[in-house]
């Protein structure tokens, strides 16, 4: 079995949902008492929170390829940045390791692909959303057309990840706003809604939404089980 090494904390709420998945992934394979090889660097998510706000990419770059070459250290056979927002800076981390990274769009984009979706919604942070790192590399690698919720849609999706579920609390009257917003994507044509921050698990499921639901963090912890249990 491969040894996977986690680049997490951010927020160590979906992390923990990692470190859940990828064992029982390998349990269900291997038997009850087996469990994954892996290695966790969990950031201080305030301190990153702060920079992405800040708008301060390049100190960000530096501790992502930070993070990403202690873990290529600690022997590591590939890399997993748990959260699609610090995606932006995966070409930079992938150039730093001589290991393999697994970038988290593209288990959930085959995913896609093999449930017949061309046109798809993405929620996530406002960074995920709107700039192009993730939705470029849907369309342009996968041949995906991706829309995202208005202006308004998209300020309440980001206020909602960085005020309640990066803190674990799970608010009701968000999934209300959730469900709202995910139905007026399907209004504009989603075939299905990518849930592209990998804390909106936490708050919504399958029951919330009319269309199919692809939930990149289930997604990535499962393309990752299967990658270390190869050969």
């Amino acid at each position: 079995m491969k040894m996977i090494g986690l680049i997490g904390g951010m927020s160590w709420e979906s992390s923990a949902e990692y470190y859940r998945l990828i064992n029982e992934g390998v349990r269900s394979r291997l038997g009850p008492t087996a469990s994954a090889r892996c290695v966790l660097w969990s950031f201080n998510f305030a301190e990153i929170e702060e920079l992405q706000h800040a708008g301060d990419w390049s100190r960000l770059t530096e501790r992502m390829v930070e993070a990403a070459r202690r873990l290529e250290d600690a022997g590591v056979d590939m890399l997993l940045i748990c959260t699609n927002t610090m995606h932006r800076m995966a070409a930079d981390v992938e150039a730093a390791v001589s290991v393999p990274l697994l970038h988290i769009a593209d288990p959930t984009a085959e995913s896609l692909k093999a449930a017949g979706i061309k046109r798809v919604g993405l929620l996530g942070t406002a960074f995920t959303m709107e700039h192009d790192f993730y939705r470029g590399r849907l369309s342009e690698k996968h041949g995906l057309e991706v829309i995202v919720p208005g202006s308004e849609d998209r300020a309440e999706v980001h206020r909602i990840i960085y005020e309640e579920l990066v803190a674990g609390k799970i608010v009701p009257a968000s999934r209300v706003a959730y469900r709202a917003v995910i139905s007026r994507l399907v209004e504009h044509g989603a075939e299905a809604v990518i849930l592209g921050c990998t804390e909106i698990m936490l708050l919504v499921g399958a029951e919330d939404s009319s269309v199919p639901l692809f939930d990149t963090t289930s997604l990535h912890a499962a393309a990752a089980t299967q990658m270390a249990m190869s050969s």
